[in-house]
């Protein structure tokens, strides 16, 4: 049983997610400990790219200014050997394919088992090329995470059979498409990895729709903006809206 399935085992959860290197990787540092303190059982870290596709303008910019502030993947690694050094909190990067391509994928999944990532997710990488990492990704035990958006259901099942880890649903707009509840409810048709889906916002009317057919919440953009908002001092901010949100997830 992988770390990522241990995350599930007895609750429903809260992930959380930040931007390594925003505003700096020491303070990366300090916030990935105080998030496992107020509760979080696993974590999303995204790696600064220059052209994040998949991201709206809150983590767009948090990937400037990490970038300004001279973080790389290398540096990324680095600062997890040394969380790793004293926590063993389930950690899932955020990549780009192109990321993993410039590195290396071989090279990149040899250095996330080596610091004890367990898990990568990839916003641009379609369903039909995951092929190309599974293979590698296994032989270093780190799993591809798939993502879920609204999409026919023979699809959504498809994507979700061969799924690994948890599955990373993002519902459409309202009116525009399958909301979080269906696409959870069409997984759970055909397998029993767990399913986190996003929110727009932390609402308690939000969550409520889905929560009964979901593993974990996560809040777009949340604790990004509470890092925009207060910089260096924000790890007070982060542990209390953590440790809430653990409430919220496990109630």
């Amino acid at each position: 049983m992988s770390k990522i399935t241990n995350a599930f085992e007895n609750n429903k959860i809260f992930i959380p997610f930040i931007t390594a290197g925003d505003p700096n990787l020491d303070k990366t540092y300090d916030f990935i400990l105080t998030m496992e303190k107020a509760g979080a059982p696993l974590i999303e870290i995204g790696i600064p790219f220059s052209d994040p596709i998949a991201e709206g303008p809150v983590v767009q910019c948090a990937n400037v200014r990490a970038l300004k502030g001279g973080c790389t993947t290398d540096k990324v690694f680095d600062m997890i050997a040394k969380v790793r050094e004293v926590s063993n909190v389930p950690l899932v990067f955020i990549a780009y394919l192109n990321q993993l391509y410039k590195y290396g994928y071989e090279r990149f999944l040899e250095r996330c088992k080596e610091i004890g990532i367990d898990g990568v997710l990839i916003p641009d990488m379609p369903f039909e090329e995951k092929g190309e990492l599974d293979e590698l990704a296994g032989a270093y035990n780190v799993d591809i995470v798939s993502i879920i958006a609204s999409a026919p259901v023979e699809r959504i099942e498809m994507i979700a059979k061969q799924a690994e880890g948890y599955i990373y649903v993002i519902p459409a707009p309202e009116g525009e498409g399958m909301d979080g509840a269906a696409i959870a409810k069409a997984i759970k048709n055909v397998t029993d990895t767990p399913v986190a889906v996003r929110f727009d916002s932390d609402d308690d009317s939000m969550i409520d729709k889905v929560y009964e057919y979901t593993d974990a919440i996560m809040v777009d953009n949340a604790l990004v903006h509470l890092i925009e908002e207060y910089g260096e001092q924000a790890q007070e901010h982060i542990y209390e809206y953590v440790m809430r949100m653990v409430g919220k997830a496990n109630r």
